[in-house]
């Protein structure tokens, strides 16, 4: 009977459910994040935590104890250096279970079990390779402002120089300009006066044409 047995069977015999215990673990441990069932996910947590505990003494006896429960020497490692890094300064609760939507096929409970400090999502300023990210959105943000401010007013400064080292040159163009425009309009005003002069007749000829 199982009195006062809170350990979740999974339907499984004991042989089969430590086998998918390391399976599940060290999956963990090489991807930082896996999808599974949440009675799995939950049994996981279990069986981990107390090894991810286990490794923050770095020593051999610890590695020993750890690999007797992972059977897995590249997990170990893994967890005895990348991971040990990362959760030293975390007195527990390393892992953290999301549920996720049911399967189509069985309608079962689907979780996501991942490592705390390596989710970029709820940790903004590190990252899943382990180095904290040295600048965050809001201080983007403010140094690109400051940036484009700096480059708005070089602009600025180039064009006042080059608007005061032209303003001779502009001057000039606009007198010759004015002048050209003086001549073609004295041009105009004596054409259409000798035009005039020619179309009108004399009074000689009209003296002559009433004889």
């Amino acid at each position: 009977m199982r009195h006062g047995n809170k350990v979740n069977a999974l339907g499984r015999t004991k042989a089969h459910r430590d086998a998918l215990m390391k399976n599940l673990a060290c999956s963990l441990i090489e991807h930082k994040r896996i999808n599974t069932t949440l009675a799995k996910a939950k049994a996981l947590r279990i069986f981990i935590e107390p090894l991810v505990t286990k490794s923050k003494n770095n020593n051999t006896h610890s590695r020993r104890v750890v690999f007797s429960y992972l059977q897995n020497k590249y997990a170990v490692d893994t967890l005895f250096t990348e991971i040990r890094e990362k959760i030293g300064d975390r007195p527990g609760g390393y892992l953290r279970i999301i549920k996720l939507n049911d399967t189509r096929h069985d309608n079962a409970d689907m979780a996501m079990i991942e490592f705390v400090d390596y989710n970029t999502l709820y940790n903004p300023n590190t990252s899943l390779d382990g180095k904290a990210k040295t600048k965050t959105r809001r201080s983007r943000r403010k140094g690109g402002s400051a940036t484009k401010a700096s480059a708005t007013t070089e602009v600025v400064e180039e064009v006042k120089e080059e608007v005061t080292e032209d303003a001779p040159a502009v001057e000039e163009v606009v007198e010759n300009v004015a002048e050209e425009v003086k001549q073609e309009v004295e041009d105009t005003a004596s054409d259409s006066v000798e035009d005039t002069a020619a179309e009108s007749p004399s009074e000689g000829d009209d003296d002559k044409k009433d004889a």
